[in-house]
C-alpha cells in the first residue's frame, strides 16, 4: 500500500486553529470516514488535538518528534545530547515496560535541576507510548511525524519565497504540485496487510497480536 494524493483533502485554515480542523475533520466524515480512525498522529498543534475528539471521540492519540524537540528545549546545551540519548532509549525500547523504566529513568536524572523538562514530558506520558499497542511493522511510521515532515519542509520552502505574489488559488495549487512532486519518494507502508486487523479491533500488545510469543534469538 503507497499514500497517495488521492487519501489527502487540502483545505485553507487560519493558524491551525480549533475551528479549521474542526472543519476540515467534519468535512471527512461526510465524504466518507463515518468510523472514527485507529489513531491519530501529530506534534504539537493545539487546534488539532482540542477539535479531535469532538469529531472522532474514539480516535487514540500518538506524539512523540515534537515532544523531543520541546523537551531538549528545556534542557542546557551541555545536557542536550545526553537528553537525547536518554529520550531514544524511551521510544526505541523493544516492550513498553521497558519503555516506561527508560521514561522513569529519565524522569528522576533531569528532575531535580531541570523540571521544566521533566514536567513538559511526563504530561503527554500515555499519548507517547501509545504505539505499543500497535503492530511492530508499523512503529517505524507511526511513532513520528517524519513522514509528513519531510514532505513539509519542502513545501515550506517554496511557499516561504513566493508568499505574497500569487493568489490564494496560485498558492494552493503549488502546495499540491509540490505535494505531488514529493509523493514520489514516499515509502511504502510496511505491514500494511495488517491493516485490517488493526480497523477489526484486534488486539496488539508491544507490537505482537495478543497471544503470539516472542522467539528469542
Amino acid at each position: 500500500m503507497v499514500w497517495s494524493l488521492r487519501n489527502i483533502r487540502w483545505q485553507q485554515g487560519y493558524r491551525e486553529s480549533e475551528q479549521s480542523w474542526k472543519e476540515l475533520l467534519l468535512e471527512l466524515k461526510q465524504r466518507g470516514l463515518t468510523i472514527d480512525p485507529k489513531l491519530a498522529i501529530g506534534g504539537g498543534a493545539l487546534g488539532f488535538w482540542k477539535a479531535l475528539p469532538q469529531v472522532f471521540g474514539t480516535t487514540r492519540v500518538q506524539r512523540w518528534v515534537h515532544k523531543t524537540a520541546n523537551v531538549l528545549n528545556k534542557l542546557p546545551m551541555g545536557q542536550q545530547a545526553k537528553g537525547k540519548e536518554a529520550l531514544h532509549q524511551i521510544w526505541m525500547a523493544e516492550s513498553r515496560v521497558d519503555a516506561e523504566q527508560a521514561f522513569d529513568l529519565f524522569l528522576a536524572t533531569y528532575d531535580a535541576k531541570y523540571p521544566k523538562a521533566t514536567e513538559c514530558l511526563a504530561k503527554d506520558r500515555a499519548t507517547l507510548l501509545t504505539f505499543y499497542d500497535f503492530p511492530a511493522e508499523h512503529w517505524l511510521h507511526i511513532r513520528t511525524t517524519n513522514p509528513i515532515e519531510s514532505t513539509f519542509a519542502t513545501v515550506r520552502l517554496r511557499t516561504t519565497k513566493t508568499r505574497g505574489c500569487v493568489s490564494r488559488a496560485g498558492i494552493l495549487a503549488m502546495v499540491f504540485k509540490l505535494t505531488k512532486t514529493a509523493e514520489q519518494n514516499w515509502r511504502t507502508l510496511k505491514g500494511h496487510a495488517l491493516l485490517a486487523q488493526v480497523v477489526n479491533g484486534v488486539r496488539f500488545k508491544d507490537g505482537l497480536q495478543e497471544g503470539t510469543q516472542r522467539i528469542a534469538a
